[in-house]
């Protein structure tokens, strides 16, 4: 059908079709009314701009527009180009896109291994409407393509997959299948991250900002709505019991908790082309912790040293972080029941949780060959254990969305007291903000646009997750018997100390597979590398033994015999209980607090090394071994029989 759109620049005659939505209309609009973006576009349905047109993702029937009809636009302000010699435009456009294709991008696995799938779902013949051969293929039994709407509307699922929609973004550019071999040299990156700040080096000829701007430089108008795709489709917690050690704090001290999550990415295979994170870990960071709330020294040196040790001891064991927790708990009174405080009639994430979510995003940004820059959005997610509506202590996962992620870059939002609703930030010297919209039902049951200035709904921000448990819990930290959790002074008398490792290994002596079992703890291994007693071989050797459990105790019998193991077990046999039970000044830097571990191992560390210089004759065929081996190099007996 035809829509006739009419703008300042005259009438235009738009062909669509029946099941276009919204936002392909605009699409087509942009090049025609040369729109910066679709999102600069404001379409109303009268002259007057009173009824904002902003329901993107309906079809234009379901918004009652039919063959013929007239629809109004307009290029929002912000946005508007200004009259410029066609040569400084194309020498603009040249400039901004001439480094526009990454050279090498090292994506996560889980991405090199989904886009080798063809992604198409694949349908049963039907009995009653195929009437072809069991060779063939009709429109009731072809495959679907993966971003299909009809499909996941069906199967219940909000928001495609990230390759789910990429594959719809190749499709324009003829793109199917299998996308794992080389970019086509005639294809540009067809995805881009938002960017909300002044564009630098302009080459319009005026003074850099803040100094001078032109509508080249200066970002478009932002329309918020939801994302249509997200970046991770679901968060597995691989055992029950580290959401019980988290939910443990608040019952030992009615205060708050917050943890960095540790796993690895894999395929979600109930979602086409879909990704989970697989939370196998939770390293809690240093804090301040009250009954409302909690506090985080983020950028500060000390917290930057600690959570570098724990992203090396995930990085050991093969894995990454993955995103963070906290918790949000309050006794309602009953027994075992908390306070229901997270809903549709209140938030979901707080302004200020939204932020923080924000700024981790952008620390952990998703590596894509495909974008422009190397990189598109952010797998890092944002859990919350809190009450549901039975009264019971459940989890909510959550992502920002690109637009969250760019204008927490362009420092465009600030936390409102008001949980719900996020505040935009006032234009000073040397911030440029654009205009800001987002859409709403109003009391008519009308969908309308509205300034987003000076606050907004924090939904507008938010990508619901799906999480859940395995079936068959197989954690990758095997160990039956769980090391001291990091950061807990204060409760129970829980500290990490030497004395704690030498409690936790002291029967394990001599026994590989229960040596193995024990070592598999995340906690045990982020202390360890603090104690800095082990070398980066020790470390890499126990990461093994978490990563690859079948051959685990090969691993743990040439850990025993490596100088750094011995060393540290020679410091835990030797030095006194009262100085490996010496609780740390701060738990973040156990080295510079705990100095008898230190010189402990300083002379371990001499006396081995004397050992390993000198010889020692076998008592059964007399031949002169080296002193850093246990038994006979010729005849293979115990050195001690």
């Amino acid at each position: 059908m035809i829509i006739r759109v009419r703008s300042p620049s005259g009438m235009d005659r738009v062909e669509v079709g029946l099941k276009d939505t919204l936002a392909q209309l605009l699409e087509k609009l942009t090049p025609i009314l040369h729109a910066p973006s679709p999102d600069a576009i404001i379409l109303t349905r009268d002259a007057s701009r009173q009824e904002i047109l902003a329901e993107f993702e309906q079809s234009l029937l379901s918004l009652g527009l039919k063959h013929g009809d007239i629809l109004y636009a307009d290029i929002a302000p912000s946005a508007r180009p200004s009259e410029e010699p066609s040569n400084t435009a194309s020498t603009t456009n040249t400039a901004e896109h001439s480094n526009e294709r990454p050279s090498f991008v090292q994506q996560e696995p889980v991405d090199n291994m989904l886009e080798k799938s063809d992604g198409l779902i694949k349908r049963e013949r039907d009995a009653k409407m195929c009437k072809h051969g069991a060779n063939a293929m009709c429109d009731y039994c072809m495959p679907k393509d993966p971003f299909d709407s009809e499909y996941l509307e069906k199967e219940g699922i909000k928001h495609m997959s990230f390759q789910a929609y990429l594959r719809k973004v190749l499709s324009e550019y003829k793109i199917h299948g299998d996308i794992s071999g080389e970019l086509p040299a005639n294809v540009p990156p067809p995805l881009e991250d938002p960017y909300y700040c002044v564009k630098p080096n302009c080459l319009s000829g005026h003074a850099p900002w803040p100094k001078g701007i032109c509508s080249k430089c200066q970002p478009s108008a932002i329309t918020l709505h939801r994302q249509r795709f997200r970046m991770v489709d679901n968060v597995e917690i691989t055992s029950p019991s580290l959401i019980i050690t988290l939910r443990a704090f608040w019952e030992s001290t009615n205060s708050q908790r917050f943890g960095f999550l540790y796993g690895h990415y894999d395929p979600l295979y109930n979602v086409p082309l879909g990704v989970k994170a697989v939370v196998e870990a939770i390293y809690e960071p240093k804090q301040g912790w009250e009954v409302d709330g909690i506090k985080l020294a983020i950028g500060t040196e000390e917290f930057d040293q600690e959570i570098a040790r724990a992203d090396a001891a995930a990085e050991a064991c093969g894995m990454k972080m993955v995103g963070m927790i906290f918790t949000d708990l309050v006794a309602n009174g009953e027994s075992n029941k908390v306070l229901y405080r997270r809903h549709a009639n209140s938030y979901f994430l707080t302004s200020l949780e939204c932020r923080l979510a924000a700024y981790m995003e952008l620390k952990h940004p998703n590596p894509c060959r495909w974008a422009r820059g190397g990189h598109f959005g952010s797998k890092f997610v944002t859990c919350c254990l809190s009450g549901n509506q039975d009264g019971d202590i459940d989890i909510s996962a959550w992502q920002l969305s690109n637009s969250a992620m760019a204008m927490q870059a362009a420092d465009l939002i600030v936390p409102s007291s008001v949980p719900s609703s996020m505040c935009v930030q006032e234009p000073s010297k040397g911030r440029y903000v654009p205009d800001i919209f987002y859409s709403y039902r109003n009391e008519y049951n009308l969908q309308v646009s509205a300034n987003a200035k000076p606050a907004f709904p924090v939904d507008y921000l938010l990508v619901n997750v799906t999480h859940g448990y395995p079936l068959e819990p197989n954690s990758a930290f095997r160990t039956n018997s769980a090391f001291v959790v990091e950061n807990r002074e204060h409760v129970n008398h829980q500290v990490q100390t030497p004395g704690a490792i030498k409690k936790h290994l002291g029967s394990a002596q001599g026994n590989p597979e229960q040596l193995s079992n024990l070592l598999s703890d995340f906690h045990l291994l982020v202390y360890l590398i603090s104690l800095d007693v082990l070398g980066q071989d020790e470390i890499a050797l126990i990461g093994r033994i978490v990563s690859q459990p079948m051959e685990a105790e090969q691993f743990a019998e040439e850990l025993v015999k490596s100088a750094g193991w011995q060393t540290l077990m020679l410091v835990l046999n030797e030095a006194a209980d009262s100085d490996l039970n010496t609780p740390a000044k701060s738990s973040t830097d156990p080295t510079a607090s705990n100095a008898a571990i230190g010189s402990a191992a300083s002379t371990a560390h001499n006396s081995t090394s004397s050992a390993a210089n000198s010889t020692w004759a076998c008592r059964h065929c007399t031949f002169q071994n080296s002193g850093a081996t246990g038994s006979c190099e010729i005849c293979g007996l115990p050195r001690d029989q």
